[in-house]
């Protein structure tokens, strides 16, 4: 990603940040790509924790994470979605992160909603 790109997302990240907010009943589900890899986390933005997080370097995604970029994003979210039940949480706010909605962001939300997360 080059700098001029970078610069692009993060403003429309911090245009998007506006107006989700994560709160103790449902909080924020932030997705980060790179090029190689996806990452996910489920935040209280009020307290500014995290509840729960997942990508695919994590070392028991790792062995499970075959495939393609996208296969490895559902699986992520799928991931997500049980550690983030696990923790309590049954509805959360989705942060694109400045990301166009499709592709392997899309594929890590359709999975996570089929695990179980409400959003």
């Amino acid at each position: 990603m080059t700098e001029k790109s970078q610069k692009a997302r993060e403003r429309r990240h911090s245009r998007l940040r506006k107006k989700v907010l994560g709160t103790n009943a449902r909080p924020r589900l932030n997705v980060f790509r790179s090029d190689k890899h996806i990452y996910a986390q489920v935040i209280d933005d009020l307290t500014g924790h995290t509840l729960a997080s997942a990508s695919d370097i994590d070392t028991d995604t790792k062995a499970q994470a075959d495939g393609t970029k996208s296969d490895k994003a559902k699986l992520v979210g799928t991931i997500i979605a049980q550690r983030a039940l696990d923790a309590g949480v049954k509805q959360v706010v989705f942060d694109r992160g400045g990301y166009r909605y499709h592709g392997r962001v899309k594929a890590l939300a359709d999975a996570a909603r089929e695990a179980g997360l409400d959003f």
